[in-house]
């Protein structure tokens, strides 16, 4: 059975469920059951590679009422592998007045100092409940039958094994599949970035071993795990190397159910705690308090388009840049969190491309203080359909003025239209790309535009391909015949069309 099928089947039993209302909840409830089922996968692994490897949901303390109480084992496998175990009200009741409980309260302990082994495996520990508390801090429990409950879980644990490698690659059709209960439900704006675009993006930029990877509005993460995917098959030989891999990992996302599913996707790519992962808003900090401690070497992001910030967002922003428009803000980040020499990949409408106003003067700004020397447009339907509108991947780098850009116009693949679920968009379309990438040239797909054609232009970043093959005319006189032969068939049809109606009329008279 597909994954796709068995969340499908999963959301059915759900639906008979009276305490869960509507797509939104059925998708909450689900997420936090993988997450504690890859998070028990995960720690099955990490048994066998740490000596002291201890589990943040064994001996689990929080307190209820003034009162402290005691968890002993809430591990997944304690309580959710065996068929046959609690269900009906039983189940409920630990679920609600137990499980939740201890984990939206967990007490994780107190800093520890020192090198030696335990003192480390006492901050892994306390890193890890850090974690589980903040990824359940806006989890809920919706379900109120226990024996439905049952079902959804004996579902997950026969069809899903996260220790499978397949499994792990196909995380993102989870995703797909929950982004689409979410637009069914009305929560439009999340938008499921396909893999090959973000996996052709991140291997443009190639992070390296070292260099600190950014995504300020990382959604689930699928760019951050090609990064983690790129990283590690070109750079990573060691447990040494695996560690600084790890550690380097950054993102931020404001919307509780991505940021959950995000932490689970970083444990499925083998990051153990990614406490790197913020449930936060990015915008929400001002500009000028980014210090160069906080810039990094790589971002790679598709920040949302189309939305508009809250009130007092833009005052984060200095007066030239203020806008509630959050792609705009989005990008000014961008270009200040950057390291001089740092790299970025960001996919942004082709709005962002003619706006004028605010979005000439950001325009101005990102030339003037970064390289942007690669703008691929991307085609009609990759994002569809969750929206139609065009999208284009942003390639400069930070510390050197733009002096001239180069544009690829992405084709859809022969035979192609528009891409579909059948006809999803595939890396290897890249190819060409990757080949012209160190080697340009002017062809019929790439063009280049010098900076003063910019600024003549207003910073009007909208230009088309003037090297595309002119579309090719028939002969006039070819064409004039078609349409004299077409015009005398739809005469002949009108004239018969006539004579039926008028023996119709003629036989009701009798």
């Amino acid at each position: 059975m597909s994954l796709s099928t068995t969340i499908k089947s999963i959301q059915d039993i759900m639906r008979k469920d009276v305490g869960v209302d509507g797509d939104a909840q059925r998708i909450g409830q689900l997420v936090w059951l993988i997450f504690l089922k890859i998070w028990d996968d995960r720690e099955q692994e990490l048994e066998l590679i740490e000596d002291d490897f201890q589990s943040p949901l064994v001996d689990v303390t929080w307190m209820e009422n003034g009162d402290t109480r005691t968890a002993a084992d809430l591990r997944w496998s304690a309580w959710a592998t065996d068929e046959e175990g609690i269900t009906g009200d039983k189940l409920l009741a630990f679920a609600d007045d137990t499980l939740f409980p201890a984990l939206k309260g967990m007490e994780v302990g107190p800093k520890v100092d020192g090198d030696d082994a335990e003192a480390q495996a006492a901050r892994a520990l306390r890193s890890r409940r850090l974690l589980i508390r903040s990824v359940f801090e806006d989890a809920y429990q919706y379900m109120k039958s226990g024996t439905l409950l049952r079902q959804v879980i004996n579902k997950l644990e026969a069809d899903i094994d996260f220790n499978d490698s397949k499994s792990r690659h196909l995380f993102g059709d989870i995703y797909e599949g929950i982004l689409k209960g979410l637009q069914s439900a009305g929560n439009a704006g999340e938008y499921y970035t396909p893999r090959a675009v973000t996996q052709f993006a991140v291997d443009m930029v190639a992070p390296k071993l070292g260099e600190t990877v950014l995504d300020p509005a990382c959604g689930t993460g699928g760019f951050l795990a090609c990064a983690i995917e790129n990283v590690r098959k070109e750079h990573v030989q060691n447990p040494e190397q695996e560690a600084q891999l790890q550690a380097s990992i950054r993102g931020v996302e404001k919307k509780p159910l991505p940021h959950l599913l995000c932490v689970t996707n970083m444990i499925v790519h083998g990051i153990d705690v990614p406490t790197g992962i913020a449930h936060d808003n990015t915008l929400s900090r001002p500009l000028r308090d980014i210090s160069i401690r906080d810039r990094v070497d790589v971002i790679v992001t598709n920040p949302p388009f189309g939305g508009m910030e809250e009130d007092g967002i833009e005052n984060n922003f200095p007066s030239s840049f203020r806008t509630r428009e959050t792609a705009d803000l989005f990008l000014v980040l961008i270009v200040e969190m950057l390291k001089d020499g740092g790299r970025a990949a960001v996919v942004l409408p082709d709005g962002t491309l003619f706006g004028e106003g605010v979005k000439t003067r950001i325009k101005e700004h990102l030339l003037q203080t970064c390289d942007l020397h690669t703008i691929v447009r991307l085609p009609n339907g990759v994002f569809a359909p969750y929206t139609s509108i065009k999208t284009n991947v942003l390639f400069f780098t930070k510390g050197r003025p733009t002096r001239e850009v180069w544009y690829y116009e992405h084709p859809y693949p022969e035979g192609y239209k528009s891409y579909s679920k059948t006809k999803p968009m595939r890396i290897e379309e890249f190819e060409p790309e990757k080949a012209w990438w160190t080697d340009r040239k002017e062809t019929e797909r790439a063009w280049r535009v010098s900076i003063e054609d910019i600024r003549e232009r207003g910073y009007n970043l909208d230009i088309s391909n003037p090297n595309a093959p002119e579309d090719t005319h028939e002969d006039p006189d070819v064409l004039l015949g078609r349409y004299e032969k077409e015009k005398a068939a739809a005469a002949a049809l009108r004239e018969e069309l006539r004579r039926v109606l008028a023996t119709a009329l003629a036989g009701g008279a009798e």
